[in-house]
């Protein structure tokens, strides 16, 4: 059971990257990428990392996607 779900869960990584390129908004960008980061950390911990899997949930979904929002928000939107 565990190996399905890690394959289903690495087979989405690229799925999810390639989404979040193709998208036109950049905002629609940032929320799809948020949600690769929850993954990644799901991933290590699965592989007996738990360390790395906090670091990289409170890291890659937090304070990336915060910055990554803000950064959007200083910018002039066009149409």
């Amino acid at each position: 059971m565990e190996i399905i779900l890690e394959l289903f869960l690495m087979l989405l990584l690229p799925i999810i990257a390639v989404v979040t390129i193709r998208a036109k908004d950049l905002l629609i960008a940032i929320i799809i990428w948020a949600i690769f980061s929850p993954i990644m950390a799901i991933i290590f911990v699965q592989f007996n990392a738990p360390d790395v899997g906090i670091a990289e949930a409170a890291v890659g979904a937090g304070a990336t996607t915060i910055l990554f929002l803000i950064a959007i928000s200083k910018t002039e939107r066009m149409e």
